[in-house]
């Protein structure tokens, strides 16, 4: 992957409006997620609030499952815009992904999401990912996603 943009995320250079709870800018309720490429992969920093809590101290872990669903889709989004030449990424969605909770999160500091495409053929994108706290991995995913065509529900969504 090259780094096309301008220390905007890939969410705010290719998609302001999307209102997605995880990684929409225009969604105020949403986790807002910014997914910057970095080399060959896409990073997010990101701080968790009081209310994604699973127990004391601890991240939820649906709320790491939206994380890394939404960053890893952006991967793939990103990834396929460069092998097509694309100006603008094709919307994607997610055919099929899979987190492992490794360890409980920590909740005092902000977490680092990782994401590389592993894998890619015509207009899908097999991607693996990684959420970090305190500089351990604390879950991963693999996923696949798919880019949509006129008629799906997600074309044209951002």
């Amino acid at each position: 992957m090259t780094d096309r943009h301008t220390g905007q995320s890939l969410q705010e250079q290719y998609a302001p409006e999307s209102i997605c709870y995880g990684c929409g800018p225009a969604n105020a309720g949403g986790f807002r997620i910014r997914s910057i490429v970095e080399g060959d992969e896409v990073v997010a920093r990101w701080m968790p609030l009081a209310h994604h809590h699973a127990f004391p101290g601890m991240l939820n872990g649906g709320v790491i499952g939206t994380l890394l669903d939404c960053h890893c889709n952006w991967a793939a989004a990103y990834h396929l815009m460069q092998a097509q030449g694309l100006d603008t990424p094709p919307c994607t969605v997610t055919a099929d992904y899979t987190i492992t909770l490794k360890r409980p999160t920590p909740m005092n500091a902000p977490v680092v999401l990782r994401a590389r495409v592993v894998e890619s053929q015509g207009d899908r994108a097999l991607v693996e990912g990684t959420l970090e706290a305190g500089g351990k991995i604390t879950a991963t995913c693999r996923g696949t996603f798919v880019a949509v065509k006129p008629g799906h529900p997600a074309y044209h969504r951002w």
